[in-house]
């Protein structure tokens, strides 16, 4: 039975390193259901930067501010498409010559 994705605390991924440590890493990844290459890139990040290694490496996006931001290119489409029409039409009418009306 399939379950969601786990997310770890960085405390939790800490105490799960010192485990790790303590009673062996194939023993704690199969206690927790974890991978050993998962394990193994958590304890690369704690050695390379310490505590704030362990925190995630994405950040999170507000709902809001993505909706505005997909507005925004929405909308710089919408002026790039019509300063386009209007740049060919002004080419059009420089090229075509001014016909004079017949009576």
């Amino acid at each position: 039975m399939p379950r969601g994705k786990r997310t770890f605390t960085p405390e939790e991924r800490l105490s799960l390193l010192q485990e790790a440590e303590q009673e062996g890493y194939i023993e704690t990844c199969r206690k927790y259901n974890l991978s050993p290459a998962l394990l193994s890139k958590w304890k690369q990040r704690y050695l390379a930067k310490g505590a704030q290694g362990l925190k995630p490496a994405y950040k999170r996006v507000d709902p809001e501010v993505r909706a505005l931001e997909e507005e925004n290119e929405r909308l710089k489409r919408i002026i790039t498409r019509q300063a386009l029409e209007i740049e060919v039409k002004s080419e059009l009418l420089k090229k075509t010559p001014i016909q004079p009306k017949k009576k």
